[in-house]
């Protein structure tokens, strides 16, 4: 069987253990060499190629990390569907979601369980951008509180849903928090918040940022990171839609 198909770079598969799978390919300037990735939640192998690359190096160089690939698209998470009967997290905890036309269209938390009414075709929208509104109030709290902790003002709130960073800090004093982390135990979503916070003094990891990270966050910070090691997957497939191996 051939490892590739395809006459363009949109039509590019690549024969793994699991099926075939679409490769992507992108060339930037930036790049020193080829760099190829699994994108575990879409179902898609990524190819970063400097500008002097040819096409077949890079799928040469992708055959060569075929065991590697297949060793990540291996132990990938599967998708978490959003829907009546499924359990998701919400501030750690387990629950389950309930769908009635008799409950309110508007999520509400009862017991162990997360209930909500309107059309039933409609509940992963409805769920996913509750939590998307829970995540802003929450976020916009901690963010409150650790400014105060490390004497700086408010800077600018935005929720996203980036699939490389939790957090990020940008130089106009904006920081930006992935709404997914709403699901995480709340030392770990409060550890990446602080983090972005200490940004604001310090655009690096230096010395003096971690300072100041251990100074105003509360609890070990290192916990939070091997939480978000090993669960961060999981909570990327909640409501994903990966795409199925290509037929052959």
């Amino acid at each position: 069987m051939r490892l590739f198909s395809g006459s363009a770079p949109e039509a590019l598969a690549i024969n793994l253990d699991g099926g075939r799978y679409p490769l992507q390919l992108r060339r930037s300037k930036q790049a020193r060499s080829i760099i190829v990735s699994a994108d575990t939640v879409k179902g898609v192998v990524r190819l970063t190629l400097p500008t002097y690359a040819s096409e077949q190096q890079a799928l040469r160089f992708a055959q060569s990390k075929a065991d590697w690939l297949n060793a990540r698209f291996a132990e990938a998470v599967p998708p978490i569907p959003v829907r009546d009967g499924s359990e998701i997290a919400y501030l750690g905890e387990p629950y389950v979601i309930s769908w009635s036309p008799e409950f309110s269209r508007t999520p509400v938390v009862v017991d162990d369980e997360i209930r909500l009414g309107g059309p039933a075709e409609h509940v992963e929208a409805r769920m996913l951008r509750w939590l998307r509104t829970q995540a802003r109030t929450i976020f916009a709290e901690d963010l409150e509180y650790y400014c105060a902790r490390a004497g700086t003002e408010l800077p600018r709130l935005a929720v996203g849903d980036a699939r490389r960073r939790w957090g990020s800090c940008s130089g106009r004093r904006s920081i930006r928090l992935s709404w997914r982390l709403v699901m995480a135990p709340p030392h770990v979503r409060r550890s990446v918040v602080a983090h972005e916070v200490a940004h604001l003094t310090h655009m690096d990891h230096s010395p003096r940022f971690y300072a100041l990270l251990d100074d105003i966050f509360e609890l070990d910070r290192r916990v939070a990171d091997r939480w978000l090691k090993k669960h961060g997957r999981g909570l990327h497939m909640v409501g994903a839609d990966r795409q199925p191996p290509l037929a052959d």
